[in-house]
């Protein structure tokens, strides 16, 4: 089981790498995640959106 902490959170939302690795091995390994870890990835995701000139819509969701 790994741990995930709240930037593999955020690289999931926006990128495509940790989201493909995570659905890789999801099935074979277990993943978990603190609440704090999304309390901090909801934090800090608008600023990572807004630096990127990205639309929130879609990633807050």
């Amino acid at each position: 089981m790994l741990v995930l902490d709240a930037n593999i959170l955020m690289r999931a939302v926006l990128g495509k790498g940790a989201r493909a690795l995570l659905a890789k091995y999801g099935e074979r390994s277990g993943f978990v995640a603190p609440d704090v870890a999304f309390d901090e990835a909801r934090l800090r995701l608008p600023q990572v959106i807004k630096c990127r000139r990205l639309q929130e819509e879609p990633f807050m969701a």
